[in-house]
């Protein structure tokens, strides 16, 4: 039985033929769209939770290569504990530094339904 789940999606928007909310009926859709939240989302940024987010994109002032990836996986994988710990479990965080370029590989199980999913994102910093 497939289990019936409406969200909002993200990036936020207005559906042009409802005059409503942008709407997301996949649960692991949108489990990604919280974890793209948190990853791209800077400390301060918003206004109402200003410790909310991961602050990737604020590395560009370390040092880079290796220190600049050690750095990202360490605060992405607290942030994500933090954020979405009652919905995600973190398996694992792979960071590469690749010049002005981190390749981030997130594993984590999604606590409702148990299974092992990945995101791959490339953040320039």
């Amino acid at each position: 039985m497939t289990e019936l789940f409406r969200g909002i999606a993200f990036p936020f928007a207005i559906n042009q033929g409802s005059g409503r909310l942008t709407e997301e009926v996949d649960y692991s859709a949108h489990v990604k769209q919280l974890i793209m939240q948190v990853l791209l989302t800077a400390p301060g940024e918003r206004i109402q939770r200003p410790d909310f987010g991961c602050g990737v994109k604020r590395l560009v002032f370390s040092p880079g290569g290796e220190v600049a990836a050690t750095l990202a996986q360490t605060t992405i994988f607290q942030a994500l504990e933090k954020w979405l710990g009652s919905v995600i479990k973190v398996r694992e965080v792979t960071v590469k530094a690749n010049n002005e370029v981190l390749d981030i590989r997130v594993g984590y199980a999604v606590i409702a339904r148990g299974n092992l999913e990945y995101l791959n994102l490339t953040v320039s910093i």
